[in-house]
């Protein structure tokens, strides 16, 4: 709703208006009366109250988002941050009027996110707890014996929740900006051959995974234990989602002024209308939705480590199926 004296874009021009508006009601007033014959002090009256009645109209544009701020920001010490604040005046107070919107907006999202956090976390870390909780429940009741495959199935659940305490600190690091990189020239091919020798280490899966860098030399810029921490979790996404005997491959090029790096695998793969939405925080494709032992914050990281190296990594599909994901990292100055 426009309110007057919104078109003026400075508060002080608006301040001087209002006072020269005041002052010549008085004065036409005040003259008005005296020629008509009413007393003079009656005339003064007249004026004085006119021009408070004037002032108040023409000043209430000018505090009347001041008292919205007020309000909002009293609703916002309570955890409510719907309140948007009118912004069509022109001056200090309109900008001041849309930077509290924007810091409503951020605030909003924030909460949001952090409510979904909470929900998130509570979600994943009661299902490897139940898990455990009914296996323990079994041996000690004597329905199952504590056998080398229950506790197998037990240190599975443990190895899983230590992944989603592990990547939450992770995640933490990063916001707060506790993560300062060491970035150096170093030989891709040792890095991808050490990541792939854990992952197939941890996971104990079937699945072979084929190792590939062109040139043999190639050497990238960054920093190597977060790019290795990146691999790590793109292989261990890939190999859950590959099939029984599949295959994964992983692999290195010089690509367009970047190196690039590439993980593929023969699983699902990732619906078009999810392929960005997969490096949020907690989010899994509907081909993901299984408890297949993902807490959905290995892309979120991996994503975060390759923007603080200046790179990008986005997900391809493959033919006949499977996911490819690709990182590019700059290359080592010459």
């Amino acid at each position: 709703m426009r309110r007057p004296l919104d078109r003026i874009t400075s508060i002080k021009t608006k301040l001087g208006v209002v006072i020269v508006a005041a002052v010549l009601l008085t004065a036409v007033l005040v003259i008005a009366g005296a020629r008509i014959g009413l007393p003079l002090w009656l005339c003064g009256v007249a004026a004085v109250a006119a021009s408070l009645a004037m002032v108040q109209f023409l000043a209430r544009g000018m505090t009347a988002p001041l008292r919205a701020m007020a309000t909002a920001a009293g609703e916002m010490a309570e955890g409510r941050y719907q309140r948007r604040v009118d912004t069509s005046a022109r001056d200090e107070v309109g900008e001041l009027a849309r930077a509290f919107n924007r810091m409503a907006d951020e605030l909003g999202q924030v909460d949001r996110e952090r409510r979904e956090l909470i929900a998130n976390v509570s979600h994943e870390l009661r299902t490897p707890i139940g898990a455990l909780r009914a296996v323990m429940e079994n041996i000690v009741d004597g329905v199952e014996p504590a056998d080398p495959d229950t506790l197998r199935t037990m240190l599975a659940q443990v190895e899983r929740l230590g992944r989603l305490v592990s990547q939450l600190l992770d995640l933490s690091r990063l916001d707060a900006g506790a993560t300062p990189l060491h970035t150096e020239p170093f030989a891709v091919a040792p890095l991808l051959e050490g990541a792939v020798h854990e992952a197939q280490t941890a996971s104990g899966s079937a699945v072979r995974v084929q190792l590939s860098v062109e040139p043999g030399g190639l050497q990238a810029m960054g920093d190597p234990e977060r790019i290795r921490q990146v691999v790590a979790n793109l292989l261990d996404n890939a190999i859950r989602h590959s099939p029984a005997g599949g295959q994964v491959g992983v692999g290195a090029r010089n690509g367009s002024g970047a190196v690039e790096l590439e993980v593929s695998d023969e699983g699902p793969g990732i619906p078009e209308r999810d392929a960005d939405r997969v490096f949020e925080r907690f989010y899994r494709a509907d081909s993901a939705h299984s408890s297949d032992g993902g807490t959905g914050l290995g892309l979120a990281i991996a994503r975060w480590i390759v923007e603080l190296h200046g790179g990008t990594i986005h997900a391809e599909s493959r033919e006949p199926s499977g996911c490819r994901m690709i990182v590019a990292l700059p290359p080592t100055p010459r």
